[in-house]
């Protein structure tokens, strides 16, 4: 189970997740518990298949919900694809990809 401890421990920001919650830990802590791996998979299927530009727009809406909640382990390798996906870079997102599924991984083993 997912608790503000646990998220402390994995490097989230719970203070600011909190605070942009109106200071209420247990709707922090229900928005936490709906992040899920769809919007991984399909910003992974997107490098996969070199659509860059569907690439994008994964990239930067799981930017938006990661940063929002501060769940930094997981929002800090999203911002870089996303920025890097934004300039139409043609780099190898292979990296990027086994961070966040790392992290990711982590994060799911709270659940």
């Amino acid at each position: 189970m997912i608790t503000i401890e646990s998220l402390r421990e994995f490097g989230a920001d719970v203070d600011t997740g909190v605070k942009r919650c109106a200071g209420k830990e247990n709707l922090y802590l229900m928005l936490v518990g709906t992040v899920d791996n769809k919007g991984f998979l399909e910003l992974k299927e997107a490098i996969n298949a070199k659509d860059y530009d569907k690439a994008f727009e994964c990239a930067h809406g799981l930017k938006g919900a990661l940063s929002n909640l501060a769940l930094t382990p997981l929002s800090e390798p999203i911002s870089e694809m996303t920025e890097l996906l934004r300039a139409k870079e043609e780099v190898d997102y292979s990296t990027y990809l086994e961070k966040l599924e790392a992290e990711y991984e982590k994060f799911m083993e709270m659940k």
